[in-house]
């Protein structure tokens, strides 16, 4: 009776250790936008996300290629000649990055201060960064996988949300 009950118990353990161990995906590859599996943009809003350039987060239309370790994520997004590498630490401390604000001769790197955590199975990064007035402003962004399709939600202030679906191609 004890071996059978050690038995069970040791198999509940293991359930709980694998799901808990789920719970965290590896967001690593190349993914590319699918936009067949976007939700059409809120009417009334241009589009154009909540921050310029490198600014925002990974989390463009353009391609994604994601490198993830026990300990960081590492995001690159090249937009025509521009390449921009976010890292990311996964255990909630502050990461430090450089992104570009604004286009062209008006072009600044401004630095972004970012604390990324699970929530669940999904992950929440949270940058701060100062606006193209200097006020500095919050950024966040959801990461998840559902299906083998990577999923980036970015709230924004009017209570809406812009939702990026990618495919991976590698």
């Amino acid at each position: 009776m004890k071996l059978a009950r050690t038995g069970i118990m040791a198999a509940a353990v293991l359930a709980v250790a694998s799901v808990a161990f789920a719970q965290k995906p590896d967001f690593s590859g190349t993914w590319a936008p699918d936009t067949s599996a976007m939700p059409a943009p809120p009417t009334g809003t241009s589009g154009g996300g909540q921050a310029g350039g490198g600014g925002r987060m990974g989390g463009g239309m353009g391609p994604l290629v994601v490198k993830q370790t026990a300990t960081d994520l590492t995001i690159e997004t090249t937009r025509g000649e521009n390449k921009t590498v976010m890292t990311y630490k996964l255990d909630g401390t502050e990461s430090v990055n450089k992104v570009t604000q604004g286009r062209g001769e008006n072009a600044t790197q401004v630095e972004a201060k970012s604390t990324a955590k699970w929530d669940g199975s999904k992950l929440v990064i949270s940058t701060q960064r100062p606006g193209q007035d200097g006020a500095m402003t919050t950024l966040t962004q959801s990461w998840s996988l559902d299906a083998g399709m990577l999923t980036i939600e970015r709230p924004r202030p009017d209570g809406t949300s812009n939702k990026t679906v990618y495919k991976k191609t590698t």
